[in-house]
């Protein structure tokens, strides 16, 4: 049986998560990171990917834009995401607008004056398929 540890999320907006946890799984800018118990002191920036929450023995699935984690000495870990929601709580037909949106804002976006535009595009491109993807576990 895995020791739970100390899990908080926070957004802009609201106290996502503060309970205990088996682990989590999430994806930093450098890889997938699981977080133990015990775990050694850590800090990384996290990307757009799934949030993977172990809590009562299965694991809740959540959509993450982007944050960073921090793991203190004994595992308690702060999370503090740019935005993230629940895989049930995920607006399929709201994601699915947003996609074809920023896709074809990407097309559309061919000069290097429109440079700064495709790079807003393509992060929402990315987290609309992300939502889309975590929404379907």
């Amino acid at each position: 049986m895995a020791t739970p540890f100390k899990l908080k999320i926070l957004s802009p907006d609201k106290i996502f998560y503060d309970g205990e946890t088996d682990g989590i799984i999430t994806r930093t800018t450098v890889g997938e990171a699981g977080i133990l118990a015990n775990h050694e002191p850590y800090c990384a920036a996290l990307t757009i990917g799934k949030l993977r929450i172990h809590i009562d023995g299965v694991y809740k699935n959540a959509a993450i834009s982007s944050g960073v984690i921090r793991v203190e000495h004994g595992g308690d870990t702060l999370i503090l995401a740019q935005s993230i929601e629940w895989c049930e709580d995920i607006d399929v037909d709201r994601a699915t607008r947003a996609k074809v949106s920023a896709e074809k804002r990407l097309a559309d976006a061919g000069s290097v004056k429109d440079r700064h535009a495709a790079d807003i595009a393509e992060f929402k491109l990315k987290r609309a398929l992300n939502r889309l993807e975590t929404a379907q576990l």
